[in-house]
């Protein structure tokens, strides 16, 4: 079988990193107990209200946010608001809460870019293709038939049509919009 090579060797970096402690108790800046201060989605969870962390939703044991290296425009990603890296480590609440968070944020997708399918994924361990394998997340990815175009057929580059900060704005809007009862179409800005 013959396949092409694609050298990453920024991830080199990463890979080498010395794992870290992951049972660490902290509480300081709002880390639930058993956060890792280093973890991207934990610092999310805490920082929920800055755009920069591209927070979409963030509920008592749910938290949902833009990927910042997407696969396609929508890119999503679920994980507990609690640092947990497997599935057996999740409470009965917060399974029910991460797959009401998946349907709900599915849905919303649905309205606000009218995807024709979706990829749900979970990747368990760096075997599997965890890149975050101490903080269990999901990934909800939107997809167009055809969505794998000639950039990325022919040049090894995807164009994702829509910058994260306005499809985070996008989402929040909607979301608040849903909650409120509003009649107005889901994606449309407030005036």
């Amino acid at each position: 079988m013959s396949y092409q090579q694609i050298w990453a060797p920024w991830r080199l970096s990463y890979l080498q990193q010395a794992p870290t402690d992951s049972s660490r108790e902290s509480t300081s800046l709002g880390f639930l107990p058993g956060a890792d201060p280093d973890c991207f989605l934990c610092q999310s969870a805490v920082d929920s209200t800055n755009p920069s962390r591209h927070v979409v939703e963030c509920g008592e044991l749910a938290l949902t946010l833009l990927n910042r290296f997407p696969y396609n425009n929508g890119h999503l990603l679920v994980a507990p608001r609690r640092h947990c890296a497997r599935l057996d480590e999740l409470s009965a609440e917060e399974h029910s809460a991460l797959l009401q968070t998946i349907t709900k944020m599915v849905k919303l997708l649905e309205q606000v870019l009218n995807p024709q399918g979706f990829n749900l994924g979970l990747n368990l361990g760096t075997a599997a293709g965890a890149g975050v394998p101490g903080h269990l997340h999901w990934h909800i990815v939107p997809r167009w038939n055809g969505d794998t175009n000639f950039m990325l057929t022919i040049a090894a580059v995807k164009v994702i049509p829509q910058a994260l900060e306005e499809l985070r704005e996008t989402l929040v809007q909607a979301i608040a919009s849903s909650e409120r009862g509003a009649q107005r179409p889901i994606g449309s800005h407030d005036p």
